[in-house]
């Protein structure tokens, strides 16, 4: 059969979703935004409009395509128009300062700049200096006429044609999209996605979020962070309908939700909470809604609040190297009788890898697989087809992030006797006290028990005696109060006393632009004019 591949076996490519849906489901709502609504069919004309307009202004194979954008249907566009006129796609994170986001204009060599005009002026200070920019878009989504020189995007879309485009991809291992990681030290790296890649993660989404062509996907999460865990293609590979929203708001999201009827969205635990203690929040959903979350370990607590108003949570974990979601807390059929606390105890865990995936391990210092016991201590490694190409330009970061032929996630974590991993920490954030490793999410956990608390970091700060000790950064909820004394006392009621915070500071905490918090903010200033500290195994 091998003399018969290459006639036989296709290329894996998110191109083939809309190109069978544009006529599959034709006359079927792809697009929701505001007022307006995009057919199947619609959607599929204005992508090989945008594709061959892109091809007749002068962009080559492989040229670089940034998009600066909010979650708005030119963003959901892009991620099929780029890669089908043969560009990759750089999606850019809208809350990025303007040197960042010439940083990675300039890195990426991106040739074509798509800007929605409120983002102009993250643009204006660097328009004369950025090296690789030839051609400006604006997108005027809201009304605000653009500062920048450059055509309309829908003038833009006149320039080509609504008609089937051929596909110009040779190997589907071709680069697709770069995103830029949030750099923490330093600037970010650039994340080379796969066309392949991307195909599986997209449908390994749609698996295990149980996505159909009846599903109506909500955009709480941002497109430009690992291109919405790949639910730009998964949504759109099932027929399902994307429900566009340019800004979080918890009380604006609760009345899509019912207006819309909406079944599915994903988010951060922050998004989580916001929305559970949101003003309009629904008391008992009247409809079914699943809601994906990852991005940072979520508490039990907050599992269980969003049980309790009905909805299906589906826990994933995973990194921009892994297209996202990478591994899921796969439920087993027991747990539906356990008790609430005992339940979201176990949702709590990152689980095992989606069906579509490959290698997950959690090894020591010398790539042995540690005892699955949930005591016993190592670090996250994958491999496989749901694994980044490498980084972009940087084969010095690459190398050393797949030593041993791994990818090495620098998350810690324990694996349980049925397998299922958990997360103790990034390698960094592990707190270690009078030679004592301590998980900063294990005591976060404990104090989002408080009903007081909304939210909570807790990190390691210098301690004469001890080297470091814990300290938790706290945000009460609104019209709640609690002292630190309260707090320190609920803990030590909960964990052992030696990983209870000494210390208490009520904060409003540092967050990404994607409601992670960010912990090296509050690492930084605690530990300014010290020595470095001592990092765990």
């Amino acid at each position: 059969m091998d003399e018969h591949r290459d006639v036989c076996w296709s290329k894996l490519t998110p191109l083939t979703f809309i190109q069978r849906n544009a006529k599959v489901y034709a006359e079927k709502t792809a697009i929701v935004h505001g007022d307006k609504r995009y057919t199947y069919a619609e959607f599929g004309a204005r992508i090989n409009q945008l594709a061959s307009a892109l091809r007749a202004a002068g962009m080559k194979k492989g040229d670089r395509v940034a998009f600066l954008v909010p979650n708005i249907p030119q963003m959901l566009e892009a991620h099929f128009a780029v890669p089908l006129a043969g560009g990759v796609l750089v999606a850019i994170n809208t809350r990025l300062s303007p040197r960042e986001v010439a940083y990675i204009l300039d890195h990426s060599g991106s040739t074509f700049l798509f800007a929605d005009t409120e983002l102009s002026n993250v643009i204006e200070p660097s328009i004369g200096e950025l090296k690789s920019v030839k051609h400006i878009v604006n997108i005027d989504d809201e009304g605000i006429a653009p500062t920048l020189d450059g055509a309309d995007y829908e003038a833009f879309l006149e320039t080509g044609s609504p008609d089937e485009l051929d596909w110009v991809i040779e190997d589907e291992m071709e680069l697709l999209c770069i995103n830029y990681t949030s750099g923490t030290t330093g600037m970010p790296k650039g994340v080379m996605f796969s066309h392949r890649g991307a195909f599986i993660n997209a449908i390994g989404e749609g698996i295990e979020s149980s996505l159909t062509a009846d599903s109506v996907y909500l955009w709480t999460l941002p497109m430009f962070h690992c291109n919405g865990w790949c639910f730009t293609w998964g949504v759109t590979a099932l027929g399902g309908t994307h429900v566009c929203l340019r800004k979080i708001e918890p009380n604006v999201v609760w009345d899509i939700v019912a207006n819309e009827n909406v079944t599915h969205f994903n988010g951060a635990p922050v998004v989580l909470i916001g929305l559970a203690n949101a003003e309009n929040r629904p008391k008992k959903l009247t409809s079914p809604l699943t809601v994906t979350t990852a991005g940072a370990p979520p508490s039990p607590t907050i599992i269980a609040t969003m049980q309790e108003l009905g909805a299906k949570i589906i826990h994933v974990y995973g990194l921009t190297e892994t297209y996202g979601p990478y591994t899921v807390c796969a439920p087993q059929p027991g747990w539906a009788s356990l008790p609430s606390d005992e339940r979201s105890q176990l949702m709590a865990r990152q689980g095992v890898r989606f069906v579509v995936a490959d290698g997950l391990r959690v090894v020591d210092e010398d790539m042995n697989d540690i005892p699955a016991d949930g005591e016993a201590m190592g670090e996250v490694v994958m491999q496989g087809n749901m694994v980044m190409k490498g980084y972009y330009d940087d084969p010095e970061a690459t190398a050393t992030a797949f030593r041993g032929g791994w990818f090495h996630s620098g998350d810690v974590a324990v694996q349980h006797p049925d397998g299922y991993i958990e997360l103790r920490d990034r390698s960094k954030d592990i707190i270690i006290s009078g030679g004592e490793n301590i998980s900063s999410i294990e005591v976060e956990q404990a104090l989002y028990r408080h009903e007081a608390v909304l939210e909570v970091a807790v990190i390691g700060v210098p301690h004469e005696k001890w080297g470091e000790t814990p300290k938790a950064f706290v945000t009460l909820k609104e019209g709640r109060e609690a002292t630190e004394k309260d707090i320190i006392d609920f803990c030590r009621d909960q964990i052992a006393h030696y990983k209870c915070p000494t210390s208490i500071e009520f904060i409003a905490l540092p967050k990404t632009s994607t409601g992670k918090i960010q912990k090296f903010v509050l690492r930084d200033k605690e530990w300014a004019g010290r020595e470095t500290r001592i990092q765990g195994n």
